[in-house]
């Protein structure tokens, strides 16, 4: 199986989807932080794997590149 990358709204990204941030490095999507700092305009997606942690803010009406199975 192979995937493509598709601009997805930043709210609709789950738990597991790969994503391209703007710097050009991709993300595991393993959690998703809403209300990132109380703010219920932002959130963060968070890799938490054995190969590294990671948080990434966001706000929650951007788009992001997302990994999508074909």
């Amino acid at each position: 199986m192979s995937a493509t990358w598709t601009s997805v709204p930043v709210s609709e990204v789950q738990p597991g989807t790969t994503v391209k941030l703007r710097n050009g490095m991709e993300l595991l999507v393993t959690r998703v932080e809403h209300q990132f700092l109380g703010r219920p305009n932002m959130l963060a997606f968070i890799e938490d794997t054995s190969r590294r942690w990671y948080k990434a803010p966001m706000p929650i009406d951007a788009t992001i590149d997302a990994q999508v199975p074909t």
